[in-house]
């Protein structure tokens, strides 16, 4: 027998909801939640839904829900500021509305006065559950109410107006008998800084930023930092920053016998100098690194650390802490393999080891430390390889304590373990654009990324490249291919990254046949950038980037829509900001090598213009500006001139009184 037999309201779903709210859903500050509730009850009763909201020990809010169709209602909240909130719906019969409404059908004059007099004592209902004036005037409407229906020289009509007043119905509706109601389980929700939905990412290795021959150093990279702050990003992530393990150290080109003065991968944490919480020595002191943060932060840049759980075999960790790792029969600890790739220079942790609290505890101590250092976002390695339960405990409590931290799970493996991590609180996720080349492929994978239930907690983060990972598009399509991914990543996803300056300077060759490594990789050896070089393709870069900067409709994902385009080599779409005021049409030539046309599919009504009416399409890659008119709308693009137009709509066209707003 349930709790009160009184309650008639059912909320069958909350949405948007993870795993029946296992996990939180996920937005940024300042930008809204819409929640839509399933709630009904027996009868024709009026229902009064209503949709709650509150930050962690915080105050409730309510928000009026309003009824769509199909006993679907919906509302909406802005969380304010980072950090924990939780989210619900109370749905309850309203006895007060549901006499309103009821009297609207009367037409029998004995009929409404019996009831007015029903109202009148709802009336006075809510006058007790009123206060100070508002009491005062609800008890005076409900005794005029009840005089009023026992007076025949009122006729029918009169007093049903009498009892319809709209002010006064307001004023009664602002004290409903909700003794009665049905709520909603609480569900959670995550609310992170804007840089968790919108982030232009730079990778590089702070070892090559010195002069040509020399290792390079901290205040070398901060020396990169007005470059990189000019081509427009405003992450700059460093790969580990800890001194690297001697014992098996690799070589070049990742082989096993090192030479003098081989470096070693950084990915191979840990020796005599220190571990996780250390700075190798060449790179400069923890001076140094604060130093770096500061100044970037400047240029409002964030430093992104890598935090990769794994240890050289002369860390510290390995004699202090022996169980922490898996032995073999034979004496030896159990590298890192990923068949038949053999990692020599890496030891996972066990976490099944006896001792998991201990390690779990340690492991959260290292960003405890970085978070002190002054790091807000963490680029995770391998995040999959690691305890689950370590990440959801791991997380929750660093979010707890620093809500606008930011963590970018590094995971290229299954779909549903990718989902898994970020259901667990990280912010951001890598994806499989690299290997999506194709019309098909895009379309596809993207479509799933911005209109799947994935996206009310998996965050995107699209990269063309990286230090593992040089594509065979990128290996073969000469500079076309590098400057059509750039523009497909920075306009398809509201996050993305390059690994540079490998990229902008057309680093494409592989260590070798049916490779994705690179040759001379700076994952083994320092390398020598050029930065000046004439085909750099830092323009183009920093132009997209302030493009993205400029236009809020590619600062977000949800809107991303496909246009229909009958040439399989020109990709067409579409994303629009929240009030529909900033609308970008993008058209990516995929053949690097030759000129594309065909005619894009873009409806007049679609982008807010009179059928028939005429507007501008203002290429902001070029400057190019073309007035377009009806459903098709005709395409060219060369890659050797430019690989994409990335267009703003201009809804009026030009006349003289426009110059403003054409310049």
């Amino acid at each position: 027998m349930p709790d009160d037999g009184h309650a008639r309201a059912v909320i069958d779903a909350v949405l948007p909801v993870v795993d029946g709210g296992r996990f939180a859903v996920k937005r940024t500050a300042g930008e809204k939640l819409e929640v839509k509730a399933h709630c009904f009850a027996d009868g024709h009763d009026v229902l009064r839904v209503l949709l709650l909201w509150r930050a962690d020990g915080a105050a409730t809010h309510e928000v009026p829900m309003v009824l769509l169709n199909n006993d679907i209602w919906e509302a909406e909240f802005t969380p304010p500021t980072p950090g924990r909130y939780s989210y619900g719906v109370v749905a309850w019969v309203d006895s007060f509305a549901s006499w309103r409404h009821e009297l609207t059908r009367r037409v029998d004059e004995e009929d409404i006065r019996v009831a007015v007099q029903v109202g009148a004592i709802e009336v006075a209902a809510a006058a007790g559950r009123a206060s100070g004036a508002d009491r005062q005037a609800l008890t005076q409407w409900a005794q005029s109410l009840d005089h009023d229906a026992a007076d025949r020289n009122i006729d029918g009509t009169a007093l049903k107006a009498q009892a319809l007043d709209r002010d006064l119905a307001e004023l009664a509706g602002r004290y409903p008998d909700r003794r009665f109601q049905t709520t909603s389980a609480e569900l959670p929700l995550i609310v992170d800084r804007v840089r968790a939905r919108f982030s232009t990412w730079y990778e590089l290795f702070p070892r090559s930023t010195g002069a040509p021959g020399t290792h390079g150093t901290l205040r070398d990279v901060e020396s990169r930092l007005p470059a990189i702050a000019k081509m427009g990003f405003d992450v700059l992530y460093m790969p580990p920053i800890h001194p690297i393990g001697r014992i098996d150290r690799k070589g070049k080109n990742n082989v096993l016998v090192t030479e003098p003065g081989d470096v070693g991968s950084p990915w191979a944490i840990g020796a005599a100098e220190g571990g996780h919480k250390s700075i190798l020595p060449e790179l400069g002191t923890a001076e140094d690194f604060r130093h770096l943060v500061a100044a970037a932060a400047g240029y409002g840049i964030d430093i992104a650390l890598d935090i990769a759980f794994q240890c050289a075999p002369d860390h510290p960790y390995v004699k202090a802490h022996p169980g922490w790792f898996r032995w073999r029969p034979d004496g030896t600890v159990q590298y890192a393999e990923n068949p038949p790739k053999k990692y020599q220079d890496i030891y996972p942790f066990n976490f099944e080891c006896d001792d998991w609290q201990g390690l779990w505890v340690e492991l959260k101590s290292v960003f405890d430390h970085w978070i002190h250092e002054g790091v807000k976002v963490f680029r995770v390695d391998n995040p999959h390889t690691k305890a689950f339960p370590f990440w959801e405990w791991c997380i929750t409590q660093i979010k707890r304590e620093h809500p606008t931290v930011i963590f970018l799970a590094e995971a290229f493996t299954r779909p549903k373990v990718m989902h898994r991590l970020a259901k667990l609180g990280y912010s951001q996720s890598y994806t499989y654009f690299t290997w999506r080349n194709t019309k098909e492929e895009l379309t596809k994978y993207f479509t799933e990324l911005t209109q799947g239930p994935g996206y009310e907690y998996f965050r995107p983060n699209v990269w063309p490249n990286t230090p593992d990972i040089l594509h065979e598009q990128l290996q073969t399509g000469g500079p076309g291919m590098f400057r059509l991914r750039l523009v497909l990543a920075a306009t398809l996803a509201a996050s993305y990254g390059i690994y540079g300056p490998a990229y902008e300077l057309l680093e494409h060759l592989p260590r070798g046949p049916s490779s994705e490594e690179y040759l001379d990789s700076e994952k083994y050896q320092i390398r020598s950038w050029d930065h000046d070089r004439t085909d750099s393709i830092a323009p183009l870069i920093e132009r997209v980037n302030r493009i993205r900067q400029e236009n809020v409709a590619l600062q977000f994902n949800r809107s991303l829509r496909f246009l229909a385009v009958e040439n399989d080599q020109l990709l067409a779409y579409a994303k629009q900001s929240e009030d529909g005021q900033n609308i970008i049409v993008t058209v990516v030539n995929l053949d690097p090598h030759n000129a594309q046309y065909g005619w894009i599919g873009l409806e007049p009504q679609s982008i807010g213009v009179d059928t028939g009416g005429t507007w501008q399409m203002h290429d902001l890659l070029s400057d190019e500006r073309y007035q377009w008119q009806g459903d098709w709308h005709y395409v060219r693009l060369d890659p050797h001139h430019t690989p994409a137009h990335i267009m703003v709509v201009r809804r009026r066209t030009r006349s003289e009184q426009d110059f403003d707003y054409y310049l």
